[in-house]
């Protein structure tokens, strides 16, 4: 038997994803997973080394990809170039080497970087707020954007008031983000040449564009999260209106994934678990704005990828609320029969092997819980195996477990 050359690999993983996602009868059922430190540990590397020596995470990720042959892949872009934060001087970040030990997954550090009484500014003008506002409070090299008058008055004779340019602050600003684009620019280098790597090798790429809800927007970037679930009471018109404008935000976002062999754009859901608003809640302030967003995307013929994070059972009949077949939702700690019960067959689920049974069960055990999910969808398409969240740590054997009986007994039948 002749053995298939890449390029046929690559056209018959794009289709088998393609035809899951969008809810039509693969080959068999995808397997792979966004993986976040476990490519590293697998790679006998630390998260550190990852983050600073790019060719040697590349490596890792070569390693992982050819032992478990994921059906597309996310190779080296959650291991975020430390010495380009460094430069840059991100202060919401702590990462190994930067506040944290050399082999921890890096952590957000929540704040508040818009004030409540600057809703308005924001509003207004957005990308005024966050290159004058936001940024110097965000990014240490940035305090010279702070002297700059607002942009919008550069008409007319307003050309003339630009002399913050040449403030020391601003000097300092410019020789600090020459420095960060050299840095940057070296890391997406490594990441251009590792997606062309995987593509000779018969692999798609796992992502063409990130996204967060509009609800997360205002809540990670600008307001902190005690503060954005404290406005839902305190100042909720306000909330509503800056909403409007992170949907269009959200938009632009995942416009990006348009016209790509895999356009899945990822979107990453935070704060909408019952434990940070009621049902009620997201009912009004979340789920209106992304599925608007989420619709304006399908519009634009991309495929939104919505990380559910925690348990969302009393969610499903809100979420289901969207086109049939357009859509990948990812299952947490969310029940999956549950979950497919409602939504099965109209919209792809992905997930949810519990990434403790990954750690500590055996292989057996995992082929067991991946049989039951495998099972319960009674041959029906939509569905995409994975573990239950970004994984870190796992033993191999029950990793390869997941893969090797997926692709066996998830074959067409």
């Amino acid at each position: 038997m002749t053995e298939k050359s890449p390029q046929e690999l690559y056209d018959e993983r794009l289709a088998r994803v393609k035809a899951a996602a969008s809810c039509q009868q693969p080959d068999r059922i995808p397997v792979f997973g966004p993986f976040q430190k476990y490519p590293y540990q697998f790679g006998g590397i630390t998260f550190k080394q990852a983050m600073n020596d790019y060719a040697a995470a590349r490596a890792a990720c070569h390693k992982f990809l050819d032992y478990f042959q994921p059906d597309v892949d996310f190779g080296p872009i959650f291991a975020y170039p430390a010495r380009a934060m460094e430069s840059i001087g991100w202060k919401a970040f702590k990462w190994p080497g930067h506040g944290l030990d050399d082999d921890v997954m890096y952590q957000y550090v929540d704040g508040e970087y818009m004030t409540a009484e600057e809703y308005d500014e924001f509003i207004f003008d957005p990308s005024d707020f966050m290159l004058r506002k936001w940024a110097p409070r965000q990014f240490t090299s940035m305090q010279g954007f702070a002297q700059l008058p607002p942009w919008r008055r550069f008409m007319w004779t307003g050309w003339m008031n630009i002399g913050a340019f040449a403030s020391p602050e601003m000097q300092e600003t410019f020789r600090a983000l020459t420095k960060f684009s050299a840095d940057i620019n070296e890391w997406w280098g490594h990441q251009a040449q590792y997606w062309g790597e995987i593509g000779a090798k018969g692999y798609p790429l796992a992502f063409a564009a990130w996204d967060w809800p509009p609800f997360d927007i205002i809540g990670d970037t600008l307001r902190g999260t005690r503060n954005v679930l404290a406005d839902m009471r305190r100042r909720p018109g306000k909330l509503h209106d800056a909403l409007e404008v992170a949907t269009q935000i959200f938009i632009e976002y995942g416009s990006g994934a348009a016209g790509a062999p895999l356009p899945f754009t990822w979107t990453w859901v935070h704060k909408s678990t019952r434990e940070f608003m009621s049902d009620a809640q997201f009912k009004e302030f979340y789920w209106p704005y992304l599925r608007k967003g989420l619709c304006a995307l399908i519009d634009k013929g991309i495929t939104p990828v919505v990380y559910w994070e925690a348990d969302f059972e009393s969610r499903l009949e809100h979420i289901a609320d969207i086109p049939s077949g357009k859509i990948v939702y990812h299952l947490s700690n969310t029940n999956f029969e549950r979950a497919w019960d409602v939504l099965g067959g109209q919209v792809c689920l992905m997930g949810n092997v519990p990434n403790i049974m990954l750690l500590g069960g055996t292989p057996d055990d995992v082929k067991a819980y991946c049989k039951r999910i495998i099972d319960y969808t009674k041959g029906k398409p939509g569905l995409i195996m994975d573990a239950a969240v970004m994984l870190d740590e796992a033993k191999p054997e029950n990793l390869k477990a997941m893969f090797d009986f997926t692709r066996e007994y998830g074959l067409r039948r």
